[in-house]
């Protein structure tokens, strides 16, 4: 028998017994899987499609390789922080960072460059440089000092959703009620409390885009964990996201535990309101005792569960308090020089139309008419990022070029098959590719006539990659409604059934990270983020 941690379900068929079965291989499903490992549990790992990993995943095309989901990662750096020791633990210290350096994101309004410095005094003098006046200054102090505050609270936030029912009946109110300070005000009204500056407010907000969402629209907690998280600076894997799973692979293999790929759950098997098992898209049924879902709350609840159980639960009804984020283009880029030879650096970009800091009105115009102003562009050089990038690929380079595109543009494709949509299709995707490459040129002018090869991904290739219904690259909204609802936890009111993942949480890496702790936890019945702190 093959030896790998990760094989093809289509060549390998588990008969022996697991202690759990994990669905998804997201990072919050390998966190899972490897804390669980690590208390001696034999877990399987039932990853849908031909690669493990989720948006942690790359691909290949012409002899060229790009990360799908990592762009950069904040505190990782920092052995002391939760997410590295997090990391260390689940891999064995074996996935290693490269540091971006003092300036990790350059937020442009046309020619306009505000640069952000890590570290939080860094942080603030530069942008006090920016903005000399005495309020907005007095400003940028009081919302530095209001994304820490919020960002602490965080903690017990999210260990309320350890918690079993009647635990969190008890305390889940105490533990929730300093985040929840922060997590019903939007945006745009926190600052608005603070400065009138439009440009001021344009500039702090000018990362929405790594949680999809515009100032008026998004939680003050959502946007306050986010920047705190890359307050000082941010990283990048060592080898390329691929890493992510490579090393944490071996750790769940440790307890004799597999990820199996290309293979898909039709449900989740519940008897007696208790899940026992899964039955795959073959027929075939798997038991354990224990059940994880990583494949996101709506896909879990309104896809694995059979229709009795979502009417006895209500479960249909609870996911309709909440809507998909937003859903997005990637132009993927292929260049047959250095970075070096290039000139690209490691900060990322974020674009913005001149003089237009107003986000709302931006996404607001661009969903109304798709030939607007692009809301936001967002460049990432990870060729530029990864240390070990020319080792691997010499005197080649890669950047991903990103925009917001609404599902509802490309659903009239969603019932044909990848790589065969057609030609108005195609079109589309050209329409977006030239507007994509052109901002790129426009700040980049070297690169003018350098591209050897792109590609286009779209709502609809997340959709058939990442299962998300309508191609949603960060799960759940997140709205102040978002953080109000309480069945956003790793319990469910199905026995034995537990659910990880950016939904349960916030979004991103560290979320996710940290969403594994919490159902590792709640599975387990003790504080194993206690553990992690404690190393």
């Amino acid at each position: 028998m093959n030896d790998s941690p990760i094989l093809s379900y289509k060549r390998f068929k588990p008969s022996e017994a697991f202690d759990a079965i994990i669905i998804g291989s997201g990072l919050g499903s390998l966190t899972t899987a490897a804390m669980l490992s690590k208390e001696g549990k034999k877990v399987l790992v039932l990853e849908q499609h031909y690669q493990a990993g989720g948006y942690t995943q790359i691909f290949k095309r012409r002899g060229y390789e790009w990360d799908v989901g990592i762009h950069y990662v904040g505190e990782t750096h920092r052995p002391y922080t939760f997410i590295s020791k997090l990391f260390n633990y689940i891999t064995n210290h074996q996935l290693k960072w490269s540091y971006m350096g003092e300036v990790y994101d350059k937020i442009y309004f046309g020619e306009e460059l505000f640069e952000l410095r890590a570290g939080k005094d860094n942080f603030i003098e530069q942008m006090k440089i920016y903005f000399p006046d005495l309020k907005d200054q007095q400003a940028i102090d009081q919302y530095v000092e209001l994304v820490y505050a919020a960002a602490r609270s965080a903690g017990s936030f999210i260990a309320e959703k350890a918690l079993p029912s009647s635990a969190a009946f008890l305390m889940g109110n105490s533990l929730r009620k300093k985040a929840l300070t922060y997590t019903q005000k939007s945006t745009l009204s926190v600052l608005k409390s603070l400065t009138n500056n439009p440009k001021l407010i344009g500039v702090l907000c000018g990362q929405y885009g790594d949680y999809g969402l515009p100032p008026a629209q998004s939680s003050f907690f959502m946007h306050a964990v986010l920047v705190k998280h890359y307050m000082n600076g941010g990283n990048f894997p060592i080898g390329g996201s691929s890493q992510v799973v490579e090393t944490i692979a071996p750790v769940i293999a440790e307890s004799g535990g597999k990820i199996l790929t290309l293979a898909k759950v039709e449900n989740i098997i519940i008897h007696k309101n208790k899940a026992v098992g899964v039955r795959m898209e073959d027929g075939v049924e798997i038991n354990a005792p224990i059940i994880v879902s990583g494949a996101g709350v709506m896909n879990t609840y309104k896809s694995l569960l059979p229709s009795e159980t979502q009417d006895k639960h209500q479960l249909i009804t609870k996911s309709k308090q909440v809507k998909p984020s937003v859903s997005h283009v990637c132009l993927y880029t292929g260049f047959e020089q250095s970075t070096s030879d290039l000139e690209l650096k490691k900060p990322n970009y974020w674009i913005y139309p001149e003089g237009k800091y107003d986000h709302d009105q931006l996404v607001a115009d661009f969903n109304n008419n798709p030939e607007n102003d692009l809301p936001v562009v967002y460049l990432s050089f990870p060729s530029a990022k990864d240390p070990d990038w020319d080792n691997r690929y010499p005197n080649k380079s890669t950047i991903d070029i990103i925009t917001m595109a609404p599902y509802a543009w490309f659903a009239k494709w969603e019932d044909t098959r990848w790589k065969k949509r057609g030609n108005e299709y195609e079109e589309k995707k050209a329409y977006f590719s030239e507007r994509l490459l052109n901002t790129m040129y426009q700040y980049l002018p070297q690169l003018k006539g350098k591209v050897d090869y792109h590609e286009l991904s779209t709502p609809l290739s997340n959709r058939h990659f990442c299962n998300y219904a309508q191609g949603e690259i960060y799960g759940i909204d997140h709205t102040p409604k978002r953080f109000d609802q309480r069945f956003l936890k790793a319990t469910s009111p199905i026995k034995n059934l537990f659910l990880t993942g950016q939904d349960i949480v916030t979004v991103g890496i560290g979320a996710a990270l940290a969403s594994g702790a919490v159902t590792a936890s709640a599975i387990l019945k003790k504080d194993l983020t206690k553990k992690i702190r404690n190393l």
